[in-house]
C-alpha cells in the first residue's frame, strides 16, 4: 500500500499542521453584534437557563452531539501500556472516525492515573461536559470495572468500544458465516484465543445471542480455562469449563470455530486442519494474525476467513459499530448502551451484508468490481454508506423499546410506520 509506511504515517500526523482534529466554530462571529451574544453579555442567558434546567444544556450547547474519547494509555492497539500521551494519536483517530462516519464531535482526553478509582473518578468529574463517553484501549481486567462503575454513576452513554465495538462486529460476521456454513450457533464449539476486554465482551454477546456457554473453550497465555484452575480473574472464570483439556491445540481439535483476539502466528496449520468440516477463523490480531492468512487459505479449502486487517477480504473493523451505536443513542439522549441496544447493531450489520452491493461503494473498494453475500463479503465493509442509514434507527428503536430513551424517535429517521417502536410510542401516549 506504500513504501515506506513509518515514514507516510509519521508525515500524515505532522504536515501541515500537527494532529487529525480541531475545533471549529458553528455561529457567525463576524461583527460586533456576533460576539456580544457568542459571550457577554449574550452568553449568560443560556447559562441563566441551564441553572434552572439542567436539560437546556442539550439546547443551548454543543453537548448533546458531544462524545469524550478517553484513556489511561494501558492498552494501546497491540503495543501495550505506552502510557496515556503516547495513545494521543489512536483517540484523534477514533475523533476522526466519529465524525467522518456520524458527524459526532469528539474531544479526545488522555488521563494519567494512579489508579482505576482515581481514573473513574477524573471520568466521573468531567462527564457533564459531553453527551457520551467512549473508553478506549485501556486493559483488561481494569477496563471491566471502569466501565461498569461509570455506567452506574452516570446517565450518559458509556461503552467500551474495545470491548463491545469488536463484540458486535465479531457477533453480525459469525451469524453470516454460520448460515453461509450451515451450522447453528446453538450447535458449534467455539474456540476463543485471548480472555481479555475484547474475547470476554464478544463470548459475552454470543451467549446472549445463543451460543451455549458450555460450548466455549477460551484461553489464554496459560493454556484452556477451566475450572481447576486458581488464577482466574472474575471475567476469566465465569467462561472456566470442566475439561482434562490444557492446551490451544486440544481446543481446537474439532472446534467448529476461531476467535483469536491475541497475538501474532499462535495457531499452526496443524491446528487448522483438526478443525471440523466448514470452520469459520476470525484471526483478528494485527498487523499480523493468529494465523498468515495464505496459509489458512492453502490448509483448507472450505474455510471462511476473517482478520483485523484491510487488504484482506472480511475485514472486522470496529468502524462498523461504534459512530453508528453513539448516533443511535445520542439521537433518543439514551443514558446507557445496553445489550438490546448491542444485539439491535449486531441484526442490523449483518442485515446490510446481504443487501446487493451499489457500484458507489464498490468504486471505493481497491480492485474490487463485485460483492455478493458469500465466504469473502460477510461484512459490510468500513466506507459502506448505508451503515447509517441501518444501524443508528436499530439502536434507537432498541433504546426506546427498553426504556432508556429521554426522547423520541428523531423526524429525521425512516419511517416508523407498523413499527415495534411505533407502537410502544403510542402505548406511552395513552
Amino acid at each position: 500500500m506504500f513504501e515506506n509506511m513509518k515514514q507516510a504515517a509519521l508525515d500524515y500526523h505532522e504536515f501541515p499542521k500537527p494532529g487529525k482534529i480541531a475545533t471549529e466554530l458553528t455561529k457567525p462571529t463576524e461583527t460586533q453584534k456576533d460576539l456580544c451574544l457568542a459571550y457577554t453579555p449574550g452568553v449568560a442567558e443560556p447559562v441563566k437557563a441551564i441553572a434552572l434546567d439542567p436539560e437546556a444544556a442539550y439546547r443551548y450547547t454543543s453537548k448533546g452531539n458531544l462524545v469524550a474519547v478517553i484513556t489511561d494509555g494501558t492498552a494501546v492497539l497491540g503495543l501495550g501500556n505506552v502510557g496515556a500521551l503516547a495513545g494521543k494519536p489512536v483517540m484523534e483517530g477514533k475523533g476522526v472516525l466519529f465524525k467522518r462516519f456520524a458527524g459526532i464531535d469528539v474531544f479526545d482526553i488522555e488521563v494519567t492515573s494512579a489508579s482505576s478509582e482515581d481514573f473513574i473518578n477524573t471520568v466521573a468529574n468531567i462527564a457533564v461536559t459531553f453527551g457520551g463517553i467512549n473508553l478506549e484501549d485501556i486493559k483488561a481486567p481494569e477496563c471491566f470495572e471502569i466501565e461498569r462503575a461509570l455506567v452506574e454513576r452516570l446517565d450518559i452513554p458509556v461503552f467500551h468500544d474495545d470491548q463491545h465495538g469488536t463484540a458486535v462486529i465479531i457477533a453480525a460476521g459469525l451469524l453470516n458465516a454460520l448460515e453461509i456454513q450451515h451450522k447453528k450457533l446453538s450447535e458449534v464449539k467455539v474456540v476463543c484465543l485471548g480472555a481479555g476486554a475484547a474475547g470476554t465482551a464478544s463470548m459475552r454477546l454470543l451467549v446472549a445471542l445463543g451460543l451455549p456457554k458450555e460450548n466455549i473453550s477460551m484461553v489464554d497465555r496459560k493454556g484452556i480455562i477451566h475450572t481447576e484452575r486458581s488464577d482466574l480473574n472474575e471475567s476469566k472464570a465465569a467462561f472456566a469449563v470442566k475439561t482434562t483439556k490444557r492446551t490451544l491445540a486440544d481446543a481446537m481439535q474439532d472446534s467448529d470455530v476461531f476467535i483469536g483476539v491475541s497475538g501474532p502466528n499462535l495457531v499452526t496449520a496443524q491446528m487448522l486442519s483438526s478443525m471440523a468440516k466448514n470452520p469459520i477463523v476470525f484471526a483478528m490480531s494485527n498487523p499480523d494474525p493468529e494465523i498468515s492468512p495464505a496459509v489458512a487459505l492453502a490448509t483448507r479449502d472450505d474455510l471462511i476467513l476473517a482478520t483485523g486487517r484491510g487488504d484482506y477480504a472480511n475485514q472486522v473493523n470496529n468502524v462498523l459499530c461504534f459512530p453508528y451505536v453513539f448516533r443511535g443513542a445520542l439521537d433518543v439522549r439514551a443514558n446507557k448502551i445496553n445489550q438490546e441496544m448491542l444485539i439491535a447493531a449486531v441484526h442490523a450489520i449483518k442485515d446490510l451484508a446481504r443487501e446487493p452491493v451499489p457500484q458507489s461503494i464498490l468504486e471505493k473498494a481497491h480492485g474490487i468490481s463485485k460483492l455478493e453475500f458469500g465466504r469473502n463479503y460477510i461484512i459490510p465493509m468500513a466506507h459502506d454508506h448505508r451503515l447509517i442509514d441501518v444501524v443508528p434507527p436499530a439502536v434507537a428503536r432498541a433504546a426506546l423499546r427498553t426504556k432508556v430513551a429521554k426522547l423520541g424517535y428523531p423526524v429525521h429517521y425512516p419511517s416508523m410506520q407498523n413499527s415495534d417502536v411505533a407502537q410502544v410510542m403510542q402505548l406511552e401516549e395513552v
